[in-house]
């Protein structure tokens, strides 16, 4: 295959980049807009986006692609016990993560913090090694592992140009902004490779103003939507996940080719129910929080539509509305209505 060439990126401005590290603890260096609509990612863009770019999809491959804390985790093991004929024993006991590598976290990891990562370590030679690992290229990682391969990627599908016509399953989740800018800032205050030190309000404004990774937001939900109709994309929200699992389970089981029983589907909805799946060890990242990398008890948190109302100032969420209803108005996009309670 001839080599693709991948959008053209230049620096953050000099007085946003100096403004953020202070905030951002987990990137040394700086920050890079991708392409025409900015795609925005650390620094380390610079040495692999090209190999990111032409990554190989394969027929075989299933992948979940979403903008970061849009229900991911959970589609994942979802998509990995159906197409896996419900293996429970090896969903218990290997690392999802494993299971269903995360394509470019490599990105994330600064060499400085690396290092780190590795001193916090020292003496444990496994754990050093796994956080040397975590910095190679997932490209690399993934050409060398056999078919059939389940890839998570947070990547729109406009800096992917294999993957929509390899005839790889693609299923596409997402959430409600405002959901999405909670969460996102409790894992970048809690995950080393951000270390993110400042407020909500903070971080929901450069959220909002496409200044976090893989931004912005609506561009990556709006290339996913314009997509729904085609045979190897299913879009999903996770709101209709949250409302009714069983049926979205269904939903996703006749995509992927795969039928099972009623029994099997509710048993799969309670195996995956937020509370059960907060404490399950193999989903949660527990391999990180080992080696220090992540600070949190689980990676999971509370998985409920609607929590951003106990985050939000009255002001906030004005801003917030307004942002959302300015970027709908000239797409069909909606989000669905939640009637189930929140907890």
């Amino acid at each position: 295959m001839n080599k693709l060439t991948p959008p053209k990126y230049e620096f953050l401005n000099p007085e946003k980049t100096k403004e953020m590290l202070e905030l951002f603890k987990g990137e040394r260096t700086g920050w890079v807009l991708v392409g025409p609509k900015k795609y925005f990612f650390p620094y380390k863009y610079t040495k692999y986006g090209e190999g990111f770019y032409n990554f190989k999809a394969r027929s075989t491959d299933t992948w979940v692609i979403t903008y970061p804390r849009s229900g991911t985790t959970l589609t994942q093991e979802l998509v990995w016990l159906l197409s896996n004929n419900l293996d429970y024993d090896t969903a218990k006991t290997k690392y999802l993560s494993e299971r269903f590598p995360f394509l470019e976290f490599s990105m994330f990891q600064h060499p400085e913090v690396t290092n780190e990562f590795i001193e916090f370590n020292k003496g444990d030679l496994a754990k050093e090694e796994f956080c040397r690992l975590l910095a190679e290229p997932g490209y690399e990682f993934y050409e060398k592992i056999s078919s059939p391969r389940f890839i998570k990627t947070h990547f729109p599908f406009s800096l992917l140009p294999t993957v929509l016509e390899s005839g790889a399953k693609i299923v596409y989740v997402a959430r409600n902004p405002k959901d999405v800018g909670v969460s996102w800032y409790n894992l970048n205050k809690d995950i080393k490779t951000q270390g993110y030190l400042g407020t909500f309000e903070q971080f929901w404004n450069y959220f909002q103003n496409n200044l976090t990774p893989w931004s912005p937001y609506w561009e990556h939900l709006k290339e996913a939507w314009a997509l729904k109709d085609h045979p190897n994309v299913l879009f999903m929200f996770y709101e209709d996940m949250f409302e009714n699992l069983p049926k979205a389970i269904k939903k996703i089981a006749k995509f992927l080719g795969k039928e099972y029983s009623d029994d099997e589907i509710n048993g799969l909805a309670t195996y995956l129910d937020i509370k059960n799946f907060r404490k399950n060890p193999m989903v949660n990242l527990s391999e990180l929080k080992e080696c220090k990398i992540l600070e949190k008890e689980s990676f999971v948190r509370r998985g409920i539509s609607g929590g951003w109302k106990d985050v939000f100032t009255p002001e906030l969420e004005s801003q917030a509305n307004q942002w959302i209803t300015e970027n709908l108005k000239d797409t069909d996009l909606r989000f669905p209505s939640v009637t189930k309670n929140l907890d």
